[in-house]
């Protein structure tokens, strides 16, 4: 509904302003739109099309992967860690079971995967909550950690960046990943407070968030400190593409070790991503036409104008600013968001610091209002309490960190 409100208001903010510029003399303007609709429409379509191959050979090592046992090995290792996070939640009960591999699933890129087992995670989650239209602290808790979008693989960010040929598809990965694990830390951190943790609790949190930290942290100083600027950018390569290869072995070594048939799982996996890319034709045509509208129209360059009037004022460097629209968008929709990413790439270049930027903020923050919708919604529960606040300060501190990255990485 939220989609629909804003695609709406696009239209009939390109009309406002396209009658405007009528008035004042710019004779031309009606056809530079409807060409701009035209040339949109096409370009949606082939952006989902090229995206057919690749999202086909990642979700069919991600297939592998599953049918290995990735998820149920990643379920072990955070099993006791999430006995922490939700207290309230008996040890044995489903629910853990159905959380555990939804943060699995969430951390392979397995979307597909993740919904199910999040629907039913808040299903058994409801069966523990005494008062049945209010959110309890353990939903609550899912629900911000699941917004929070952790990922170890951005997969469709890397494959929207080959449809748009970037030369390196792949730096953005590490990028990604340290602005998620911010956005999660906050995420867990301001539900730790609200549900006031215990010094146990927090010490958890602590050990996980100070270990991951301090790797990146030193990963960080590594490239900085220690090598040159070519070596920075030869260094981030290596590590970024070759995790991503590293991955790819180990679901093959794993569907071996399972005796399972790696070719079928493979191809079952490949099937989807035919589907996905496909699914998405409709939304990627609707929102590019809009945006194409508004940036034709002039309404961009005036939006564009006013923040960068705004931040000059504020002493601050503006680069970042013609990606504000995709961070603003992120909260409400995936799919206008990731519209806004490809139009920013395609008028900025994939390879350029905005290009960068846009996916970086893509990866570090998630559809806040619409897992509220579905999740909350699927079992009927009216009273979220504080966490559509805590999900979207978890977003802040994703775009706010993704922007730090994104300016002081070591780029190609």
């Amino acid at each position: 509904m939220v989609l629909s409100y804003l695609w709406i208001g696009f239209f009939l903010i390109t009309f406002v302003i396209a009658c405007s510029r009528l008035i004042m003399g710019d004779a031309m303007i009606f056809k530079v739109l409807i060409d701009g609709v035209f040339e949109s429409a096409k370009t949606g379509v082939e952006l989902s099309l090229g995206l057919i191959g690749i999202m086909s050979l990642f979700l069919g090592f991600m297939s592998v992967g599953e049918r290995a046992g990735a998820i149920n090995f990643l379920s072990r290792i955070v099993g006791p860690f999430l006995q922490k996070l939700f207290p309230e939640v008996p040890r044995n009960h489903p629910a853990m079971g159905h959380m555990m591999m939804n943060f699995s699933a969430n951390l392979l890129g397995l979307d597909n995967a993740a919904t199910p087992f999040g629907l039913k995670a808040m299903q058994s989650l409801q069966e523990l909550n005494e008062k049945k239209d209010t959110a309890s602290n353990a939903q609550i808790m899912f629900m911000v950690l699941h917004a929070s979008g952790l990922v170890i693989i951005p997969v469709s960010i890397i494959a929207m960046r080959v449809s748009v040929h970037s030369k390196n598809a792949t730096e953005v990965f590490i990028p990604c990943v340290i602005g998620t694990f911010a956005a999660t830390m906050v995420a867990m951190s301001i539900t730790a407070l609200k549900q006031k943790f215990s010094r146990s609790q927090w010490a958890t949190i602590a050990l996980f968030g100070g270990s991951i930290s301090i790797l990146l942290g030193f990963f960080a100083w590594f490239m900085r400190h220690m090598l040159s600027s070519s070596g920075a950018v030869t260094f981030s390569n290596v590590v970024s593409n070759g995790l991503i290869f590293l991955i790819f072995v180990v679901f093959i070594l794993g569907g071996l070790y399972k005796r399972i048939n790696i070719f079928e799982a493979f191809v079952e996996g490949a099937k989807q991503g035919f589907e996905v890319a496909v699914r998405i034709i409709p939304y990627l045509v609707g929102m590019l036409v809009a945006i194409g509208l508004l940036r034709n129209s002039g309404a961009f360059d005036y939006a564009m104008n006013g923040l960068r009037w705004f931040f000059t004022m504020l002493g601050m460097n503006t680069d970042f600013v013609p990606a504000i629209p995709t961070a603003l968008m992120k909260p409400f929709s995936g799919n206008g968001a990731r519209g806004l990413m490809v139009e920013a790439m395609n008028q900025y270049g994939p390879d350029s610091f905005v290009g960068r930027l846009v996916c970086v903020i893509q990866g570090s923050a998630d559809t806040t209002f619409y897992i509220v919708a579905v999740y909350f919604g699927s079992v009927g529960i009216k009273n979220t309490r504080y966490a559509v606040p805590a999900a979207l300060l978890a977003d802040l501190a994703g775009i706010i960190t993704a922007i730090i990255v994104t300016y002081n990485w070591p780029w190609s």
